[in-house]
């Protein structure tokens, strides 16, 4: 085993990928209902659309992970009909992110999985791509938000 430098310790990488999800919650819970299922601009898919790949990847993809477990990415946009279900789904997820994240060990990081068949990288990185997939579409949600007047949180306050 090659022996690494920590940066982060495994408990402030969660705080901070789960403080990403926090501040997403609060982009979802801004939009009118209408808005969040059909307003986009310039072809891009609906905040409703982009909330169920997130939702179809962060706790899925983790619990992949940790059972070694390699499935295919589904995306269930038709699942949820109503803003209340996609915030209900969000906290669920955050929970079963939390507890598959206890199974965890710090060594994990650094094997390899091949997430949803698709992405053959350290786990490590795969924990990147939940979080960098979900700023950008969060940032999506921004310029969708400010389109139809109204302010988004400060993306600091996580």
């Amino acid at each position: 085993m090659i022996a690494t430098a920590q940066v982060i310790s495994q408990e402030d990488l969660v705080k901070h990928w789960q403080g990403h999800r926090t501040l997403t919650r609060r982009v979802i819970e801004l939009f009118p209902e209408k808005d969040f299922f059909e307003f986009s601009i310039a072809g891009m898919r609906t905040f409703a659309q982009l909330t169920s790949e997130l939702i179809a990847i962060g706790a899925p993809g983790l619990k992949g992970i940790v059972n070694r477990e390699v499935e295919p990415f589904q995306e269930e946009a038709e699942k949820f009909t109503t803003k209340s279900q996609f915030l209900e789904q969000w906290d669920k997820d955050t929970e079963t992110i939390n507890n598959y994240w206890e199974q965890l060990s710090m060594e994990d990081f650094s094997d390899t999985f091949n997430l949803f068949g698709q992405y053959e990288f350290p786990i490590i990185q795969n924990i990147f791509y939940f979080i960098d997939n979900e700023v950008h579409h969060r940032g999506q949600g921004y310029v969708y938000l400010r389109a139809l007047g109204i302010e988004p949180p400060f993306f600091w306050e996580r």
